[in-house]
């Protein structure tokens, strides 16, 4: 050995960056003395590793005069990342230290699942490296997989699968997977006189110029197709138009449709391209970065049973003059259809319901008080779901921006305070406790009252003195604000408290929809008397959503037994649940029920305008105020309704409009409502 002696500090570092660059050039070479089993588990642990560089470094060198390094590299990397290969595990078959084929079979996750290939065979050759014989891989396409020759191309065909379609308890299709028809152009015709032809194809299609030709210049074959936009097969009028523009041209492609309008958009929802972010969420679940996704409603909800899971076939395509001749098998998944769903909601009811609101803010529900299935969920104003799988409109676009997307807020999963709606809860807790007796009458005076000087200047107000003593079915009828804090009072916090827990308030409703959770103040708790006064009648911190008001409303027409709502069916019959049993007794039950119904009989009754002769109803209104503080005069108000026919019992209709102050208060409900009541029970004779 020769000894060198360094004499400087930079002689030394030089020294250093020599040993350094041998070691490197020396590491692919590390299989040095080892046998051709040990090398090929050396080679194993890199290619499981996807460490295809020092792959290559351990080639024999015919194989590396076949294959330059980066094509090697190349070869793998799109190979595996184009079937989505990972968890590469490989399982040498032998113990023979020095043979010179190796089996061994290979296992790893891809875009068909996990697969197992055999007969691999790794054939081992003995050459010289740096004047020492070693064992090299004697490389070819069959080490990719063993049915591989030069030349041929690994690939993925995806099997589509069917989305599950989304339909109302009569089978009317509300989500469908259904043909469109794709409007777009042949550029070859179409720009004969192509800068008329934008304007006149922009303008039938309510979009900026911009957007098809940004189009035609991303397009280079001037024969080719040049698809601009899909439109719904009932817009005739978009359809029929454009026909009449040289180079438009028409093809029928297959995609969601949703019918139902506006009335269901909040409902149902839509899908729309995975995004980024989902995709990360959702990792490992059979996403990819080209799946389509429920975005809103119960396209959203259902995801995981609507999905369609679509079946990947990966092969060795094998070619012949840069055709390809073959198709060989590596892995095959087929496809799995989405669920079909079945939903409790009457189309027409719910349309009916959207069409009476009149494009006002506002939510409303519709629930069977026997089944607890829900018959309708409408938010106002709401979006047409189409319009996201096929196009917005640029008029579309500017009302959305006008409004400030207000269609996109879904009122009917929110809650409200409910106003004189609550009411009925305060009798409830205050009948089962027996604070309230229901014939005997508070002699209250006037329109203004505090139980004592210690409230300060806060009194309780209500709308009108009847100059009479006020029981219960009085307060009702004149929806006395004083009579029912007084009953709240007198029962005592923990009991008003514990009660509103037994009919769920704070709960999560047991409804497959995300619906916000009621509550009777933000902490669940009462500070002082003053608040529990003003909850009594639907004040203070109480939250409640429109479906939550339902089911409440429901029981009194249903023994007491407040029913599980049900959004999903199955067949002609689902069986009915209990939620929430005996929150009221029977015969406590019956008398809110003659109370209710008075609201509605009696002239003087909050409700009476909603009367519809031969259908019983009971019901009742409710304002709430919103106020930022005791002494705000200037705060919104909302206005709710509540109506039940009370012959064989078949809907509680709950309906909350926002901004009345200015209307009417919750009489601008009443007509409304009066209007799919009377379609509901006399147009469809259900009364």
């Amino acid at each position: 050995m020769v000894k060198v002696k360094f004499k400087r500090p930079f002689t030394v570092l030089i020294a250093i960056m020599i040993l350094v660059s041998v070691t490197f050039s020396l590491g692919g070479c590390s299989f040095k003395g080892k046998s051709s089993l040990e090398t090929f588990n050396v080679y194993k642990d890199y290619w499981q590793k996807k460490d295809y560089k020092n792959m290559y470094s351990m080639l024999c060198k015919e194989a590396k005069d076949k294959i330059s390094e980066k094509d090697f590299i190349d070869r793998y990397s799109k190979i595996y990342s184009g079937i989505e290969a990972n968890n590469i595990s490989i399982n040498v078959e032998s113990t023979n230290k020095n043979s010179e084929k190796i089996p061994f079979s290979l296992t790893m996750k891809t875009v068909a699942g996990d697969i197992t290939v055999k007969d691999y065979e790794a054939p081992m050759i003995k050459e010289k490296v740096d004047n020492k014989k070693v064992w090299t891989i004697n490389w070819s396409e069959k080490m990719i997989f063993p049915k591989m020759e030069s030349g041929d191309k690994v690939r993925v065909e995806t099997i589509p699968a069917k989305r599950g379609q989304i339909y109302d308890r009569t089978r009317y299709g509300l989500a469908l997977n259904d043909m469109v028809i794709t409007i777009g152009v042949k550029p070859v015709d179409f720009n004969i006189n192509k800068e008329e032809n934008i304007k006149k194809l922009a303008k039938i299609l309510d979009i900026k110029p911009s957007v098809i030709e940004n189009k035609l210049k991303a397009n280079s074959n001037p024969e080719y197709f040049v698809p601009i936009v899909n439109v719904s097969i009932d817009r005739g009028d978009i359809i029929g138009e454009s026909k009449g523009i040289p180079g438009v041209m028409q093809k029928e492609s297959e995609s969601r449709i949703y019918q139902g309008g506006e009335a269901i958009g909040s409902l149902i929802g839509y899908v729309g391209d995975i995004t980024a972010e989902e995709l990360k969420k959702l990792e490992g679940q059979g996403y990819s970065s080209t799946s389509k996704i429920g975005k809103r409603g119960l396209e959203q909800v259902y995801e995981s049973k609507l999905r369609a899971k679509d079946g990947k076939f990966i092969y060795i395509s094998k070619q012949k003059d840069g055709v390809e001749s073959e198709k060989i098998q590596i892995a095959k998944t087929q496809p799995k259809n989405g669920e079909d769903i079945t939903l409790s909601i009457d189309t027409e009811l719910q349309k009916e319901i959207y069409e009476s609101m009149n494009g006002e803010k506002g939510a409303s529900t519709a629930i069977n008080p026997k089944t607890g299935e829900v018959l309708a969920m409408v938010s106002s104003p709401s979006f047409d779901p189409n319009l996201f799988t096929t196009y917005v409109p640029e008029s579309i676009k500017a009302k959305w921006q006008k409004d400030k997307n207000i269609e996109f807020d879904n009122r009917f999963k929110t809650t409200y305070a409910p106003g004189s709606t609550f009411k009925l809860f305060t009798a409830i807790a205050g009948l089962e406790k027996g604070s309230i007796n229901p014939s005997q009458a508070i002699n209250i005076q006037g329109n203004k009252w505090q139980p004592n000087a210690s409230w300060g200047g806060y009194k309780v107000t209500r709308v009108a003195d009847p100059g009479k003593p006020i029981d219960l079915k009085n307060a009702f009828i004149y929806s006395d604000n004083i009579y029912f804090a007084q009953q709240a009072l007198k029962m005592g916090k923990d009991a008003f408290i514990e009660k509103a827990k037994g009919i769920g308030i704070g709960e999560n409703l047991p409804v497959d929809y995300p619906i916000t959770k009621s509550q009777i103040s933000y902490d669940n708790n009462m500070k002082n008397d003053i608040q529990l006064a003003d909850s009594a009648y639907g004040q203070g911190q109480v939250l409640m959503s429109p479906l939550h008001i339902a089911l409440m409303y429901s029981a009194v027409v249903n023994k007491g037994d407040m029913m599980t709502p049900t959004l999903q069916i199955s067949g002609n019959k689902t069986p009915a649940k209990v939620w929430k049993k005996g929150v009221i007794s029977e015969k406590n039950a019956n008398t809110l029920l003659e109370d209710l119904t008075a609201v509605v009989d009696n002239p003087v009754g909050s409700a009476h305008g909603v009367k519809i002769n031969g259908v019983p109803l009971a019901g009742k209104t409710g304002t709430a105020e919103l106020k930022k503080s005791i002494e705000d005069t200037s705060g919104e108000e909302y206005g709710w309704l509540v109506t039940m026919n009370t012959n064989n019992p078949r809907m509680v209709l709950v309906t909350i409009i926002e901004d009345v102050k200015t209307k009417g208060g919750s009489h601008h409900v009443i007509p409304m409502q009066k209007k799919v009541l009377e379609y509901y029970f006399i147009q469809r004779g259900r009364s």
